[in-house]
């Protein structure tokens, strides 16, 4: 078949599905696209024919940014449990560069994504081509060398006859559970519109089977033995049970051993978080039940988590001083850390295995007593934090709450960076496993406008509510437009505190004073931007894109324009509401820790002070390498 590279590519994509448990799905379900002279003769080409085609084989959605339409299409594999997901292509320079910092939180977050960067002439017939980056020391070196890093497979398409193996290697890394992440398939604009005559089978149909893997015997019999000493276990749950659909299993193992769980930002919605066996969050974000049983705990379950800092509190999580671990995930990397006896195997799988030879082992009764008693006390805790009736701003935790509040069991919050990620996942109320949608593995600011989006594409049939600062609204809100032109709703909750809140508080507690968080003027008097709050109007911005804006001056009129926006046709475009709230009213505190170092010499008492208590929290960090005897305090 003759076909130009971005025919071929645009042909070969519609072709490949993935099948897990008997279900198929198509793998690529669409392309989001930002035209130039990099990709708009060849891959902009090629999706116009198929369009013409077949509107449906391979829709073409138009971006604004194209680090937004990445957060999208990572939004989109989330919400398909990494079985489905969507395509990017940019044209060359920074077209392609601005989708570096999508590439690092899909792959961060083991998340698939395929990305198609148009590049400069591969005959170097023009060099240097507009936007192209000349390396004198390395002619064949282009920007697109930058995602190399970032990416968990990359090859670039110099000729035609590259191509097959290219696209089933990429093929092979998104489908891929335990290896993968971003992948980018780099082609050089010239190339894109060369024939070549394809072997027909190249775009046959094609099914990639995402396995089920189950744990090694022996693998399981050493967990198993490590398990039947435990008196304090401990379920550390992650994004691979969402991903692997292992909710149920966790439930019927926790509920048949009477081991508690805890839940990172990934894994939240593991459990309900009524279930009596639920302690919710953990670590630097954590509740303070959960935090408390994996101080104390002996034995460690670890379920498709990767152990970041934030779980472990910067490792000062686990201070029993025989802490063990097992650790059950698809990638060998993630099931050695802590010096854990590693389980590589699916979630579902190795928890079922458990079950099934854990029957008749339960943890003490106290234990699970304890446990019910921990999530009644926290409820308890949010409860307050919900109604907390601060004046006369509203507390960013009442936000919170009325937003819990209106939306259904199924509705899904998304929200990434800021001081909200931290109290959603204390506070929120999660009901489904896909209700709850934090990005924290890169905590990108400007992530929750774009990957609400692609929420809303992967699941037409539940409400999407974006939870944002002004300070992310503003890194990236360009997605509103094409949320505008695709008819599709979403719910954006902005909060207006006129400044970075999260870092302040941060900056606040080593010292440093809020130190340039604030949205304020230059005064003329200091010099310094500690002057009137900025004039800046979120609201009319939203309105001038398009988007339908209400305002809501207090949590009752929040709440009133939620349960509209509720009942909105689905068809109806993006709505926003805007709320003012008190940045300095704070959340219920998780008695954990961060690893943020802090100057060790300081003119500032505050920061003298902050560096004290710094280091008294060093005295308990743990290195997690092997059993203990004795607490190490060195």
């Amino acid at each position: 078949m003759r076909l130009t590279v971005a025919q071929a590519t645009v042909r070969f994509l519609t072709a490949q599905f993935t099948e897990r448990d008997g279900v198929e799905h198509r793998l690529i379900e669409g392309c989001f696209g930002i035209f130039g002279h990099g990709n708009v003769a060849g891959l902009g080409q090629a999706l116009l024919e198929a369009e013409l085609d077949d509107p449906s084989t391979l829709p073409y959605h138009q971006a604004r940014n194209e680090q937004g339409m990445v957060h999208a299409a990572v939004g989109y594999a989330r919400m398909r449990n990494r079985l489905s997901t969507l395509a990017c292509t940019s044209s060359i320079g920074p077209g392609a560069t601005n989708m570096v910092t999508g590439a690092a939180l899909a792959t961060i977050n083991r998340l698939p994504v395929l990305l198609l960067p148009g590049d400069v002439f591969a005959t170097r017939v023009a060099d240097p081509v507009l936007q192209q980056l000349e390396q004198p020391h390395s002619p064949d070196v282009t920007v697109n060398d930058a995602f190399r890093p970032v990416s968990r497979y990359f090859d670039r398409v110099w000729r035609p006859e590259q191509l097959p193996a290219a696209l089933l290697g990429a093929m092979r890394v998104l489908t891929d559970p335990g290896e993968t992440g971003a992948v980018t398939v780099a082609m050089p604009q010239d190339v894109q519109a060369e024939a070549y005559d394809w072997p027909a089978e190249l775009f046959a149909k094609r099914v990639w089977h995402v396995p089920r893997a189950v744990p090694e015997p022996a693998a399981l019999a050493r967990a198993v033995a490590l398990l039947r000493t435990a008196e304090r276990p401990l379920i550390v749950a992650g994004g691979g049970v969402i991903y692997s659909e292992a909710t149920d299993a966790l439930r019927a193992f926790a509920e048949a051993t009477g081991v508690p769980v805890a839940e990172t930002q990934a894994g939240k919605g593991s459990l309900p978080y009524d279930h009596p066996l639920s302690l919710g969050a953990v670590g630097a974000t954590g509740t303070p039940g959960a935090n408390r049983f994996a101080c104390e705990a002996d034995v460690v379950i670890g379920v498709g988590t990767r152990y970041s800092d934030f779980t472990t509190a910067s490792r000062t999580a686990f201070q029993d001083p025989g802490v063990r671990f097992v650790n059950i995930n698809v990638a060998g990397f993630d099931g050695v850390k802590h010096a854990g006896l590693p389980l590589v195997a699916d979630a579902r799988a190795a928890l079922e295995a458990l079950t099934e030879a854990l029957a008749g082992w339960t943890a003490p009764s106290t234990h699970r007593a304890a446990a019910a008693e921990a999530n009644r006390e926290w409820d308890a805790v949010v409860t307050a934090a919900y109604a907390k009736a601060h004046t006369p701003l509203p507390a960013q935790t009442e936000v919170l709450g009325a937003v819990n509040e209106v939306s259904g069991p199924r509705d899904v919050v998304v929200n990434a960076a800021g001081s909200m990620p931290g109290e959603l996942h204390k506070l929120w109320r999660t009901r489904d496993p896909k209700g709850y949608h934090v990005e924290y593995g890169y905590s990108t600011m400007g992530y929750e406008i774009a990957g609400g989006l692609g929420v809303r594409m992967a699941a037409p049939d539940r409400d999407v509510f974006v939870l944002v600062g002004d300070g992310s609204y503003l890194m990236m809100a360009q997605e509103l437009v094409t949320a505008v032109q695709e008819r599709i709703k979403i719910v954006v909750v902005l909060v207006q505190n006129h400044g970075f809140a999260s870092i302040g508080s941060l900056s606040e507690s080593l010292g440093s004073q809020r130190f340039g968080t604030a949205y304020r003027y230059r005064s003329g008097e200091s010099g310094r931007l500690d002057g009137g709050v900025l004039p800046v109007d979120l609201a009319a911005n939203a309105a001038s894109l398009g988007v339908t804006v209400v305002r809501a001056g207090t949590v009752d009129e929040l709440r009133a324009a939620l349960r509209d926006a509720k009942t909105a046709p689905a068809d109806g475009g993006p709505i926003l509401i805007h709320v003012e709230t008190d940045p300095l009213a704070g959340a219920p505190d998780s008695d954990s820790w961060w690893d943020v170092p802090v100057s060790e010499t300081a003119a500032l008492d505050t920061t003298r002070a902050a560096r004290a208590e710094y280091e008294q929290h060093k005295k308990t960090q743990r290195p997690l390498i092997g059993r203990y005897t004795e607490r190490n305090d060195a």
